[in-house]
């Protein structure tokens, strides 16, 4: 007899006891994004519409993308900061599924766009709703996505506020819980008020995660729409030999309930 229990799975999984939800945002020129890159580019390369040129007449429709690889919702991978750490390829596709942990500090980023997160929200996370589990992605929430295209919410004098992480939280998750990645909606770990010291590279928080052989995703969205707990995350990019990062399609299973 044929083993139909993944089947079964996926049938249950897409059933009314799970809803969906896309933590990606669309990819475009005009997608949030980290702003020392310039926007997606696409030049058309072969069309079967009518009034293409000749030369570019074809039975497809196809692009050449052009794109930084750290672009919208993305992944970071160790060797983005790490010179000896893994390229993309050597990501396990076991990796890219794992239980998936939100901390919401929406309504502190409102009030205080420079918000830090540090190891006393995590244990006050957990005084609420149970211990970190290990090998779990770690969201923090700041609803940050809601922004717009600019992340950085630079004040009149154009210096950004945006909010992130205290890197000794990153350490206590990696330490304690042994966390298997994180996750944000700025387009950086640290806060602004980090990344802007005259002394701030390499980034504190950014550098320690991709140094303990984690990857991160940034500039994700929609994670308003998840619970604390109970749901599970599948991030998904390409095996790029020799890859540090590149744009990401990452998606939430949750309880409907």
């Amino acid at each position: 007899m044929a083993n139909l229990a993944l089947w079964n799975l996926v049938s249950e999984l897409k059933s009314e006891k799970y809803k969906w939800v896309d933590l990606t945002h669309e990819l475009s020129p005009e997608t949030p994004h980290w702003y020392g890159f310039n926007p997606l580019e696409a030049k058309l390369l072969f069309d079967y519409a009518e009034g293409t040129p000749e030369d570019m007449m074809a039975p497809m429709r196809c692009f050449q993308v052009s794109v930084a690889s750290q672009y919208g919702t993305h992944v970071d991978v160790p060797r983005h900061f790490w010179g000896e750490g893994r390229s993309m390829e050597s990501i396990d596709v076991t990796e890219m599924v794992m239980p998936l942990v939100v901390v919401d500090k929406s309504k502190e980023c409102a009030a205080n766009p420079d918000f830090m997160l540090t190891i006393d929200d995590l244990k006050a996370w957990e005084a609420e709703y149970g211990q970190i589990p290990a090998g779990s992605f770690v969201a923090f929430r700041s609803d940050w996505h809601k922004k717009g295209t600019n992340l950085d919410n630079p004040d009149e004098n154009g210096v950004p506020h945006y909010p992130g992480w205290d890197v000794e939280a990153i350490r206590w998750l990696v330490e304690e819980r042994n966390i298997a990645s994180i996750g944000h909606e700025p387009a950086d770990t640290d806060p602004g008020f980090v990344t802007t010291k005259p002394d701030a590279y390499p980034y504190p928080g950014e550098q320690y995660i991709l140094e303990v052989n984690r990857f991160q995703i940034e500039v994700m969205r929609n994670l308003d729409q998840c619970p604390a707990v109970g749901a599970m995350i599948v991030c998904a990019f390409p095996k790029l030999k020799d890859g540090v990062g590149f744009p990401a399609r990452c998606f939430a299973i949750c309880p409907a309930e």
